[in-house]
């Protein structure tokens, strides 16, 4: 039997749970999930525990006893433990956003009042610094955007490949009722607010299927070229009404944007995200073709649709993420994960370290995602002025 490939997971919570799983579901790659670091005693603990692995008190502990870091941590710490993980000759999967700008770390700092040109530029610099860092010491970095492996995707991906169609316009949005993650509403731990927590994900898939496009017809990708961008901060108008509905303890990000984007060859794309929307998650990406249209629903969708009377006899059983209510109609998935890319992801992953190949969501994408989103801040700065988006390599 191979040696397995040998996990460390820096982060105890949400993501390193749905990440945990998907390794375990792996096929075809030999895969040992050994253990994880977190900041907290009791987190770190409590999830070795209860998973059968390892809780490492250091993140360098962690890093030198494993061959791959998984880091399902706060986006403010993805530069410093991804360009550690490389100096200690390891491979790096960087959960979205890849990375970030976050400030100066002052108490008293806030992103929605800093230039964003300036964030623009610590952004990239955060970029170059890591992609430079696993090249330095010869190892891989991985990023782990979902949407790219969400099987509607993909099928979108196979129908561009074989049809060599050209994508006039993508229509797509990531919203619900508020992150679960305590980081999220601080940008110096978030690096901005709806725009790059929810956004970067139909944006990813946007630039994704562009690229799968262009590599088709053109044997090269197609790139974004510019950006539009308005945000606000609905929750933090004084005329807002609450009703206990949409988490509401942001600090200073947004909680909507809009962002219209060009391409090298024209072509358009929008993308929306906020924290506005109950009922659950609304993920969607719709790509209007020159010979065909293609809608990918990644969450909710039809596979099931439920009547539920009465709230309690559901309490055990889950549904789907941020549903909010289980009473009355509703769409439960029958594998989330699944549908959302997750196991497919990794299994991706895996094999790219098998098979000594690039994954398909690698650090160009990364790169450009990133470009993207803080160039959209900059726009928005100006009132939705048409913004370059700068390209790295």
């Amino acid at each position: 039997m191979k040696t397995p490939i040998k996990i460390g997971l820096a982060g105890a919570r949400f993501a390193a749970r749905f990440h945990l799983e998907s390794y375990r579901n792996i096929g075809g790659v030999a895969v040992k999930v050994v253990g994880v670091y977190s900041k907290s005693e009791e987190s770190r603990e409590a999830f070795a525990a209860k998973n059968s692995i390892k809780a490492f008190a250091s993140f360098d502990d962690l890093a030198r006893a494993v061959d791959v870091v998984d880091l399902c941590v706060p986006g403010a710490l993805h530069e410093p433990l991804c360009v550690r993980a490389c100096e200690l000759g390891r491979h790096v999967i960087v959960e979205k956003p890849f990375t970030g700008a976050y400030g100066p770390g002052t108490p008293d700092w806030r992103g929605d009042r800093a230039d964003k040109r300036g964030l623009l530029e610590e952004a990239l610099q955060s970029v170059r610094r890591m992609i430079a860092a696993a090249r330095e010491h010869g190892v891989k970095l991985f990023y782990a955007e979902n949407w790219v492996y969400a099987p509607s995707v993909q099928k979108e991906a196979e129908i561009l490949r074989a049809t060599q169609g050209q994508i006039l316009w993508i229509h797509a949005e990531e919203s619900h009722s508020g992150s679960v993650s305590a980081a999220y509403g601080d940008w110096r731990l978030s690096g901005g607010g709806s725009l790059v927590g929810k956004g970067c994900h139909p944006l990813s898939a946007a630039l994704y299927l562009k690229r799968i496009e262009g590599e088709a017809r053109l044997k090269r990708a197609i790139r974004p070229k510019t950006v539009s961008c308005r945000t606000h901060a609905v929750t933090r108008n004084p005329q807002f009404i609450s009703q206990g509905h949409l988490r509401t303890d942001y600090k200073d990000i947004e909680d909507f944007v809009q962002v219209h984007i060009t391409f090298e060859d024209g072509m358009l794309a929008d993308i929306f995200s906020c924290e506005l929307v109950m009922g659950g998650v609304h993920n969607w990406i719709e790509i209007y073709a020159n010979n065909h249209r293609m809608r990918c629903n990644i969450n909710p969708t039809d596979a099931n649709v439920l009547y539920n009377p009465v709230e309690k006899q559901l309490q055990h059983v889950y549904l789907t993420e941020k549903l909010g209510t289980k009473q009355g109609w509703s769409f439960p998935a029958p594998d989330e994960n699944w549908m959302t890319g997750y196991p497919q992801e990794l299994q991706d992953f895996m094999e790219c370290l098998r098979d000594d190949r690039a994954p398909q969501s690698d650090e160009r994408l990364a790169a450009d995602t990133i470009s993207a989103l803080y160039a959209a801040y900059v726009s928005a700065q100006n009132q939705g002025q048409e913004t370059d988006v700068p390209l790295l390599g």
